[in-house]
């Protein structure tokens, strides 16, 4: 099973890429090791924005993306040996309503973690149907769930 991915590195400002911190809707917040944060978003928010560091111990998290509560929830799974000199940036699409971001410290209560979330894009919604879950699946085709 493969899982498309793109990808795309840029150098940042020397303030950090959430350096502005009028787009910070969570502000710095200490997660502790074996502890969990969760942050909601509005059906507003098409994307977000997801730092993680640490004060120069290793980082070993966990981020999910929970969209609806039929859908699978995206994960990522991550570990740097140093989340101070090489911290964890994502910009993460959040379609639909529902979107939920859950940032677990998978490392033990020693090594605390850093993080910020806050939203990178907000669009329009104009219908009640554009605020509607994105369901994954075959499509309708007139009525027809049959995948043939």
């Amino acid at each position: 099973l493969e899982s498309p991915m793109a990808a795309q590195i840029e150098a940042v400002s020397a303030a950090g890429p959430l350096g502005d911190m009028q787009r910070i809707d969570h502000g710095l917040m200490t997660i502790q090791g074996g502890a969990l944060r969760t942050f909601p978003f509005d059906p507003m928010v098409d994307s977000v924005q997801i730092l993680l560091r640490t004060d120069g111990r290793p980082l070993n998290a966990r981020v999910e993306l929970l969209q609806g509560p039929n859908n699978n929830k995206q994960v990522i799974e991550l570990y740097t040996e140093d989340g101070l000199d090489r911290p964890f940036y994502a910009i993460l699409e959040t379609p639909g309503n529902g979107n939920v971001v859950r940032i677990v410290n998978t490392a033990t209560v020693e090594f605390p973690l850093t993080c910020s979330v806050g939203v990178y894009r907000t669009g329009r919604r104009d219908s009640f149907d554009d605020m509607q879950p994105v369901i994954s699946g075959y499509g309708s085709n007139n009525g027809n769930f049959s995948p043939y």
